[in-house]
């Protein structure tokens, strides 16, 4: 009779122990663990904490990227400035040649013996074959003669009156400027005109 009161209890027995282990659980000693006020706002805080971090990761990011970009637009602008500058100082030595042969064509023909006048020929037929080659090159002649004096592309050697040219215009040429894709190769040696009353 014992035997059978021993087996008809074995189950209350155990369901006390799952109350015993629930109970525990509550308490905060298992995986079903309840959470307070405070770990929620610790968890809450924390959330806000990756977001900030994600945000300014992503700000840096996005900076990176553009000044990435940057520099990939200003390394192909100088490329694209060394060629099209690559001739310049060759440009540049090139000129005083010019200069040279127009100057021996300026010389009065007039006084000048048949025989030579081959020579000048020759010479005019250079200087216009270097003018192409200059022009193929984007080399242009700054001959500012009656024009405003532009400080940006002529460097004033004199200043005269002159009747018959405003002030602060050219009034003679010295010595011709040049442009290389219209930056400024070399100045046009120039004379300025002047009003009366300046000094």
């Amino acid at each position: 009779m014992a035997a059978c009161v021993f087996n008809a209890e074995q189950p209350m027995v155990e369901n006390d122990t799952m109350v015993d282990e629930k109970q525990r659980q509550a308490e905060g000693a298992g995986p079903g663990e309840e959470q307070g006020p405070g770990d929620v706002a610790a968890l809450a805080s924390e959330l806000e904490k990756v977001r900030a971090e994600l945000a300014e990761s992503r700000e840096r990011l996005l900076r990176v990227a553009a000044d990435a970009e940057n520099t990939r637009r200003r390394a192909e602008q100088d490329v694209a400035a060394a060629r099209k500058f690559a001739l310049e100082r060759f440009a540049g030595e090139l000129l005083p040649v010019r200069d040279s042969l127009e100057r021996a064509r300026a010389v009065d023909r007039s006084m000048a013996a048949a025989a030579t006048e081959a020579l000048f020929t020759g010479v005019d037929l250079t200087l216009q074959l270097m003018d192409s080659v200059l022009e193929k090159f984007s080399i242009t002649m700054v001959d500012p003669v009656g024009a405003r004096f532009n400080p940006d592309q002529h460097q004033a050697m004199s200043v005269v009156e002159s009747p018959d040219v405003p002030a602060n215009h050219v009034v003679e040429v010295v010595q011709k400027g040049f442009l290389l894709n219209d930056r400024l190769l070399r100045p046009a040696l120039v004379v300025v005109a002047k009003s009366k009353s300046d000094p």
